[in-house]
């Protein structure tokens, strides 16, 4: 690891993106070109002490996980990427790996979707960025260790997205879809290492995802009508349609809301209001 190094290339990312370029107000008191360390920090999910400390050049040495979150906060190019993977002591990515770095194109979209809750998923289900008012929406997936950003995870570990409401039959439906999704992606990246591991903790793990593993079904993820409990808004009525990314095979999820309807309103309030709370449900 060459931490000297890796210091200068990090703050010379950072200092290249402007507000802007990830979504974020300029604001009139910036006295220094770039984004600030709290905002990196935030999108990456780490701490601000561990970003000062990588800058600095006396951090540990970062786990490659880290390592594709930081990346990813500072949307370097793929060169770059590889670039800051060897001077931190990791392997970059190589081929017949999942791709986990995000296009520029497909970020600027991101960021041009403000009026609309929109995040974007890794073939394995990881959420690789999403904007605020998914996060609003959804709830903040950088709360979460990076192993358990991803909705396999989620649904069959964790806590699932929860404000989702569904029917018994439509939970056992979409769960088979999911892991269908999974196994498409195996037979596609089977050497892949994160997926590799994803898939070990999900069949040690939940013995449902196991039995559906098992089952051998292939599936994808499709476009749908959800329904959601907000625990500020109430209950929300959404479309929720897959744009594929098919270079990177990524796919970026919208959810919209039919005109002139109650849950229009509602994501009309949560445009305002964003990530605060509200004082009356």
């Amino acid at each position: 690891m060459d931490k000297a190094e890796l210091a200068i290339v990090l703050r010379t990312a950072r200092s290249r993106l402007t507000p802007a370029d990830v979504g974020l107000p300029g604001g009139h008191r910036r006295q220094v070109p770039g984004l600030r360390r709290e905002e990196v920090a935030h999108s990456a999910g780490l701490s601000v002490d561990y970003i000062v400390r990588l800058e600095q050049g006396r951090g540990p040495k970062p786990s490659e996980q880290v390592l594709r979150a930081l990346t990813r906060a500072l949307r370097v190019s793929e060169s770059d990427r590889d670039l800051i993977f060897r001077l931190a002591g990791v392997e970059p990515p190589q081929a017949g790996r999942i791709p986990l770095v995000i296009r520029p194109s497909v970020l600027r979209l991101l960021d041009r979707m403000a009026d609309l809750p929109a995040l974007v998923l890794s073939a394995k289900s990881d959420v690789l960025a999403c904007n605020s008012l998914a996060t609003a929406l959804l709830g903040d997936f950088s709360g979460y260790p990076p192993g358990e950003r991803n909705l396999l995870w989620q649904r069959f570990l964790g806590t699932g997205i929860d404000r989702l409401v569904t029917t018994q039959e439509a939970e056992a439906a979409d769960a088979v879809d999911c892991v269908g999704c999974l196994r498409t992606a195996h037979a596609k990246y089977p050497d892949d290492p994160g997926l590799v591991r994803l898939l070990t903790e999900l069949r040690t793990g939940s013995s449902r995802f196991d039995e559906l593993w098992r089952a051998g079904r292939a599936g994808q993820l499709r476009s749908r009508a959800v329904t959601l409990a907000h625990p500020d808004l109430g209950t929300l009525e959404l479309d929720c349609d897959v744009l594929l990314v098919p270079e990177a095979d990524q796919a970026v999820v919208v959810y919209s809301t039919a005109p002139g309807t109650q849950s229009a309103s509602a994501l009309d309030l949560l445009r305002v209001t964003g990530l605060e709370r509200f004082g009356v449900r």
